[in-house]
């Protein structure tokens, strides 16, 4: 074996390419996702406004402010570069369109009372039935709860079914040979 006192010259390598292969988060790393970035690749969540004199159309974001940016701190620690690759600016979009698209579920600019806040975060499936005469329709929730077993609301929008499908891919792993 090794002298006492000496280590091998090889520990090193080994500790960084171990690191590397664990997928390990490395110390500061964050993403970069901004607004700019995604306004361009979700363009559904803004709206045109033409203002009244007829100047150019300004483009507004149909998310609060305060929300859009505690969503992108969110994303920007939780959807990493170097876990993503190539992936990474479509996920970190995935991953804050869903976070929008739930939180405009529920929006409403305001409310005439809290039975209708609360109406508004009600879970809504797929038709399940309808009738016409004294209107009745029932909703089949079992897709979304069954769901959100594994991959909690995740399955709530077709942005967090996109993000869960690459994300499997990402989680897959590596193969080590010998």
């Amino acid at each position: 074996m090794w002298p006492y006192g000496s280590t091998n010259p090889m520990t090193a390598k080994f500790q960084a390419a171990k690191e590397q292969a664990a997928n390990l988060i490395q110390p500061g790393e964050r993403g970069a996702y901004t607004e700019e970035m995604f306004r361009e690749d979700f363009p559904q969540f803004t709206k045109k406004v033409t203002p009244e004199n007829d100047g150019d159309p300004e483009i507004q974001d149909l998310l609060p402010q305060g929300i859009l940016q505690m969503f992108l701190e969110q994303v920007n620690d939780s959807v990493l570069p170097s876990r993503w690759g190539s992936m990474w600016r479509y996920a970190a979009g995935l991953y804050l369109a869903h976070f929008a698209a739930m939180y405009l579920k529920t929006y409403a600019p305001e409310s005439s009372g809290a039975a209708q806040a609360a109406a508004k975060a009600q879970p809504a499936g797929v038709i399940k039935s309808a009738t016409m005469g004294d209107t009745s329709v029932s909703y089949d929730n079992s897709a979304v709860t069954i769901g959100t077993e594994k991959w909690g609301s995740w399955n709530a929008t077709q942005y967090g079914q996109q993000l869960a499908t690459l994300a499997r891919l990402v989680g897959m792993g590596g193969m080590y040979v010998i």
